[in-house]
């Protein structure tokens, strides 16, 4: 983990993504404020553990992390602002859900949503900030839980195995069953399948 980029303050929070490449669902951001005083071992970027794992730790985070809290901005959302908008207003609704105010903000990337506290940008944080691991984690098992709810109510489509992201699979699946509510209909990809 990075050390020397830790600014000298109590509170710090780390915000992360998921679900910006998906065709399809919310794209989905937490926010965390780890408590020094019960470490969390194993964090690293959520891509980068098994799924039982990152269960796992998603349940040590929220059991043991000062504060967290997961947002989302929604299909609606994303076709209205655009992905990056999308994902900027549902990272500060994140640390506006906070209980704690965060006296510092690491955001996983190379862009910074407007905060009123100050902030920064790490590309690749998530693999090297605790505070985003831990984000990155809630994320994921978030919008993963999301897919797998879609799944049931519509099996056809295959949610379970590509989780919404533009495989062979998914387009196959439009191509047969037309596209749901809940796809991104400003994905261009989406776009062509729309009546």
């Amino acid at each position: 983990m990075i050390e020397m980029l830790y600014p000298n303050v109590k509170y710090i929070a780390g915000v992360d993504e998921v679900g910006r490449g998906p065709l399809i669902g919310n794209v989905v951001t937490a926010a965390v404020i780890l408590d020094p005083a019960h470490p969390i071992a194993g964090l690293k970027d959520s891509k980068k553990l098994s799924e039982k794992k990152r269960e796992a730790l998603a349940e040590e985070i929220k059991e043991k992390a000062l504060a967290w809290s997961i947002a989302y901005a929604t299909p609606e959302e994303i076709d209205k602002l655009n992905i990056l908008h999308a994902t900027m207003l549902a990272m500060q609704r994140a640390v506006n859900s906070l209980k704690i105010v965060p006296e510092f903000i690491f955001v996983d990337g190379n862009r910074l949503p407007e905060f009123s506290i100050p902030a920064q940008a790490v590309v690749k944080g998530d693999d090297c900030i605790a505070e985003i691991s831990a984000a990155s984690i809630l994320a994921k098992v978030t919008r993963d839980a999301e897919m797998y709810t879609l799944d049931i109510k519509h099996p056809e489509y295959g949610f379970a195995k590509h989780k919404g992201y533009p495989t062979k699979l998914h387009f196959e699946k439009i191509a047969e069953y037309g596209i749901l509510p809940e796809h991104r209909k400003s994905f261009a990809p989406v776009k062509k399948y729309m009546k």
